[in-house]
C-alpha cells in the first residue's frame, strides 16, 4: 500500500513537473495515475509543499513567481481549459474578455464571462471572477474557433463601435488562414457583421 501511494506521488511529481509554472490543473487531470483518494492525498501533500496552490474547490495551479511581483494568478485562458478538461464542456469567451483578447478593447474586466454549454456557474480566481452562463447551441457552434471569438467580440463593442480602424487591426494580427476561415461561420453571426466579417476575411 505505501509502495503504491509512494508512486502515485512519484508521478503526479513528474507530470506536474512535465507542465511547470503557470498550468492550472484539477484532481481530473491525474485519473490515471491512481484513486480518487491517492490523488487527493498526494495533491495535499505537494499544496503543504507549496508545490502547487489551491485556487477554488477542486482547481489549482502551480504558482508564477515573478522575481518583483511574486505570486501571480494565472492567465484566464488556462483556468478555462482546466474546467473544459474536467467537466467536458466547451467554453466561449464573450463581452468585454472576447474583445480584449482581440486586442479591440484596453478594459480588463473584474468578472469575465464565458458561454457554456455546461452548467451556468461562477468560479473565483483571485481578484478575478469567472462566470460560466449556459447559452443556445448556436452561440456555442463556433467555440473554439476565431469566429466565435469575433462573434462575441463585436457583440460587446456593439455595430456602432465596429470602426475601420478596429477592422484593420484584426486584418493585421490575425494569421490569413485563419481569416480566411471566418466565412464558412458567417451564417452564425446577426446579420449585421456580415459585411465586417467578410473585410476581416477579405485575401
Amino acid at each position: 500500500m505505501g509502495k503504491h501511494t509512494d508512486s502515485v506521488d512519484a508521478n503526479i511529481l513528474m507530470r506536474l513537473q512535465s507542465h511547470g509554472q503557470g498550468w492550472v490543473f484539477t484532481p481530473a487531470d491525474f485519473a490515471d495515475l491512481g484513486s480518487r483518494t491517492a490523488v487527493a492525498t498526494a495533491l495535499k501533500r505537494q499544496k503543504a509543499a507549496g508545490t502547487i496552490r489551491l485556487l477554488g474547490r477542486g482547481l489549482y495551479d502551480i504558482p508564477i513567481v515573478h522575481p518583483v511581483l511574486g505570486l501571480l494568478w494565472p492567465a484566464i485562458e488556462t483556468v478555462a481549459k482546466a474546467l473544459e478538461r474536467k467537466e467536458g464542456i466547451r467554453l466561449q469567451p464573450s463581452g468585454v474578455y472576447a474583445a480584449n483578447l482581440l486586442g479591440l478593447s484596453e478594459q480588463v474586466p473584474a468578472k469575465v464571462v464565458f458561454l457554456s454549454d455546461g452548467a451556468t456557474r461562477s468560479v473565483k480566481v483571485g481578484p478575478t471572477q469567472i462566470s460560466l452562463t449556459r447559452t443556445t447551441p448556436r452561440n456555442m457552434a463556433a467555440a473554439g474557433r476565431l469566429s466565435g471569438l469575433l462573434i462575441q467580440a463585436f457583440r460587446s463593442l456593439g455595430a456602432a463601435n465596429i470602426t475601420p480602424q478596429r477592422i484593420a487591426h484584426l486584418r493585421e494580427s490575425l494569421p490569413d488562414v485563419e481569416r480566411a476561415k471566418l466565412l464558412h461561420d458567417i451564417a452564425l453571426a446577426p446579420e449585421w457583421m456580415h459585411a465586417h466579417l467578410r473585410e476581416v476575411a477579405k485575401p
